[in-house]
């Protein structure tokens, strides 16, 4: 049988199934519209009614290609699911429908995020709102309560300077920045503690790419090593947050996200991060230090 007459065949198929079942809703990829039309025709000969019909945009790979099972070009629903929650991969599918959607592993944190932070805005808002919220349609309208000390994206970063393998060791941090925390008390950061580390291993660990200090910049992170050190061991991220923009901005860095580049790269392997004052609060001033120091030693970039 010919491409074409299969093709045929399924169109009749579609019909058949629509008329016999009374299909009411159908859903199917921008690359089916003529089919469906087609089909809907097929439908109306037979005396049956086509459904209501809605047509997606495709799914793009990170260079905005076709996605194709026989390229191999993007991720499968398993996949995604081994590294982040059904929830983030719901958000992903219910905002911008007829928009093309870039489905590749970068877009996971980034997904995980957004629908944490979804989560926690619901209990504060009104009922209109809360029915705008993805949340709500998420969970069929009983979103749960999350309440997260840190975001995943965080979780990430401090997963990549401890090189933490275990979950216990991440937990140890996590409980310098919020005492009380327990895999117990907060069953959901327990579950993005072994996504973060699956996640870190399989995609960051092997991109990473550290590089020395150039000069302003090495005199710029011996300064900033110096400074935490003044503060008190106590200090929260918006205070170190304030001290390392100074710093960058006294060695004139322009523009001033150059500073911050340079200290992802230079400590983390990577050239964009989180809040540079939160991460230090959560792994620690003198374990912040000792990152510094590693990174002007070229310790990080011999590995």
């Amino acid at each position: 049988m010919t491409g074409g007459h299969v093709k045929c065949q399924w169109k009749a198929d579609w019909a058949m199934r629509w008329t016999a079942l009374g299909v009411d809703y159908e859903m199917a990829g921008k690359d089916l519209i003529d089919s469906v039309r087609l089909s809907g025709k097929i439908c109306r000969a037979m005396g049956g009614t086509p459904p209501d019909g809605f047509s997606y945009e495709l799914f793009l790979d990170e260079k905005g290609q076709k996605i194709s099972k026989s390229l191999g070009n993007g991720i499968t629903i398993d996949e995604w699911l081994s590294y982040a929650s059904p929830q983030s991969l719901s958000l992903f599918m219910y905002q911008k429908p007829k928009t093309a959607k870039r489905l590749h592993f970068d877009i996971i944190p980034k997904n995980v995020d957004e629908y944490l932070t979804f989560l926690s805005k619901y209990p504060d808002q009104e009922g209109k709102d809360q029915l705008n919220n993805p949340v709500w349609h998420i969970h069929g309208g009983t979103p749960p309560q999350a309440e997260l000390p840190i975001s995943f994206a965080l979780l990430l970063n401090l997963v990549s300077a401890s090189n933490a393998s275990e979950p216990d060791v991440l937990w140890g941090f996590i409980r310098r920045y919020a005492p009380d925390a327990t895999p117990e008390k907060f069953p959901l950061l327990d579950h993005l503690v072994g996504y973060a580390i699956g996640y870190y291993e399989h995609f960051v660990k092997p991109g990473k790419t550290y590089h020395a200090p150039t000069p302003q910049e090495a005199a710029a992170l011996k300064d900033l090593e110096a400074r935490l050190g003044e503060l008190d061991a106590g200090a929260d991220g918006g205070t170190i947050q304030n001290v390392v923009y100074a710093v960058g901005k006294e060695h004139e860095f322009e523009p001033l996200r150059d500073w911050f580049k340079a200290l992802y790269e230079v400590l983390l392997g990577q050239s964009q991060g989180p809040r540079f004052g939160n991460f230090a609060e959560l792994y620690g001033l003198n374990e912040s230090r000792e990152l510094i120091k590693k990174g002007l030693a070229g310790e990080l970039v011999k590995g």
